[in-house]
């Protein structure tokens, strides 16, 4: 692979094209990133102003009344907004090298995963660090299962259920029920 690209690998990155994993100012913004959320997660409830002040620095938006229990994993947490009365339970991982959208009054169960890197099926690119990532968007008022995992480039419509362990690897349209691995839609819901 060459690199030929004048773009940095952030702006590839957030394009959706390959870039190497490893740039230092990927790094950089990483290990802040991470200082962020690991004194996110040493909150405890008592510091709600304290633990609300991190999110939002942390995130790029958080909405009025959403909660996200510690611990909560991210990689840069700044391609994350998260709308008003959402709720994610213990063990949130959002790998957030692409953009994740999660919408209003959404209930995510514990040991979520949003994950949005890909990589090269070819073994030299990946040994050589280059990745890729697509985004994810989680419509207003899903409910992810404890355990669910979302895969990239998976938009979620509103109202859908995913059922605990499913693993989503494609859309799913609004108003459904999905289990399973991979997730498929079992019922629809009421509007």
């Amino acid at each position: 692979m060459t690199d030929d690209d004048p773009r940095t690998m952030r702006e590839r990155m957030l394009a959706g094209d390959l870039y190497i994993a490893d740039d230092p100012e990927l790094a950089e913004q990483s290990r802040a990133a991470l200082d962020l959320m690991d004194a996110y997660n040493a909150t405890t409830v008592r510091q709600g102003p304290l633990r609300r002040r991190l999110l939002e620095e942390l995130l790029g938006a958080v909405g009025e009344d959403t909660e996200i229990r510690p611990p909560f994993y991210v990689d840069y947490g700044s391609h994350i907004t998260v709308g008003a009365r959402t709720f994610a339970n213990f063990g949130l991982v959002a790998l957030d090298v692409a953009p994740i959208t999660i919408g209003d009054d959404v209930q995510i169960g514990p040991n979520v995963q949003l994950l949005t890197p890909t990589h090269p099926v070819e073994a030299e690119p990946r040994r050589q660090k280059w990745e890729a990532a697509e985004p994810i968007t989680i419509g207003d008022n899903v409910w992810l299962g404890g355990g669910a995992i979302v895969c990239p480039g998976v938009t979620i419509g509103e109202n859908t259920v995913v059922g605990a362990g499913a693993v989503v690897v494609k859309d799913l349209p609004a108003n459904v029920v999905a289990v399973g691995n991979p997730a498929r839609v079992v019922r629809q819901t009421a509007d």
